[in-house]
């Protein structure tokens, strides 16, 4: 496709192409509903971190290939079939190195501050559920479910997803998801919040490029200052929000894109970006 540059991201198994200031991300095992593994993973961490840091990419969107999001973890992996290395760590080995791969994972792609959206074509299971609400906006088609999942095999939850999903869509809800393991499908999702849109299988892909497009063209130094201010409205006392908010919004008023976006209300025409 015209205008369309592909990023080596090291791994058959992680897709990456950068198309109008859009990281479109694609977890690429369609084989096993794209489930994680130890070379999709890095890669995926790799990917948040490099396309977070890319002054050229202003949005991020993160799908899977054929009819899945993420399927989570490697179940056939744990068990008596568990990776020999890990096995040999110690407890405290094994919470530190599981703490880490959070951190660079979901934990990153919380910190990115420019828009993310996942958009699921299919299920979203446990850690890729995690993965998914880690964005910023979630487009799931109409076939697309998800759930926790953690229960199914004996696991409590990891990724960040009982924190995610509490802020999300409340206490009662997380809880019934994290106990029940239900399969949640599209139009219940978009019911709870828990997605924001839902849209025909077919156009998935494409109202979601829309969608990260729109906001790739916006101002993102006040995208990044918004995220900074929906972030301090989950921790901080409303006060202190609230004056964060004016300090965030005066500093705005000194860019050239406000200036721009001013002129061009008065112009009457689309105001052009420059991120200044």
């Amino acid at each position: 496709m015209d205008g369309e540059t592909k990023i080596d991201t090291g791994a058959d198994e992680l897709l990456c192409v950068i198309r109008e200031r859009v990281a479109i991300i694609t977890l690429n095992r369609p084989e096993v509903r794209n489930a994680l593994s130890d070379t999709l993973t890095p890669a995926l961490r790799s990917m948040i971190r490099t396309c977070g840091e890319d002054p050229n990419i202003h949005a991020l969107l993160l799908t899977g290939a054929g009819n899945a999001f993420c399927a989570g973890g490697n179940v056939k992996g744990m068990g008596a079939h568990r990776d020999a290395n890990k096995a040999a760590m110690s407890f405290d080995e094994k919470v530190t190195d599981l703490q880490e791969r959070q951190r660079l994972l979901t934990g990153a792609l919380v910190l990115v501050r420019k828009p993310t959206i996942a958009a699921l074509p299919g299920p979203a299971v446990g850690a890729g559920l995690a993965i998914a609400i880690a964005c910023d906006i979630r487009i799931a088609a109409r076939s697309a479910f998800v759930s926790t999942g953690y229960l199914r095999v004996g696991l409590s939850g990891d990724y960040g997803i009982a924190w995610l999903l509490t802020r999300l869509v409340g206490t009662a809800r997380a809880r019934e998801l994290m106990f029940t393991a239900e399969k949640v499908d599209a139009a219940r999702c978009e019911a709870i919040g828990l997605v924001n849109r839902v849209v025909p299988d077919d156009r998935l892909q494409d109202e979601a490029f829309a969608l990260a497009k729109s906001l790739a063209e916006g101002p993102t130094l006040a995208l990044r200052y918004m995220k900074d201010n929906l972030d301090e409205a989950l921790s901080f006392d409303f006060a202190t929000a609230r004056d964060h908010e004016a300090e965030r919004l005066i500093r705005l008023t000194t860019t050239a894109d406000h200036r721009e976006a001013v002129q061009a209300f008065i112009d009457k025409r689309k105001p052009v970006f420059r991120g200044k």
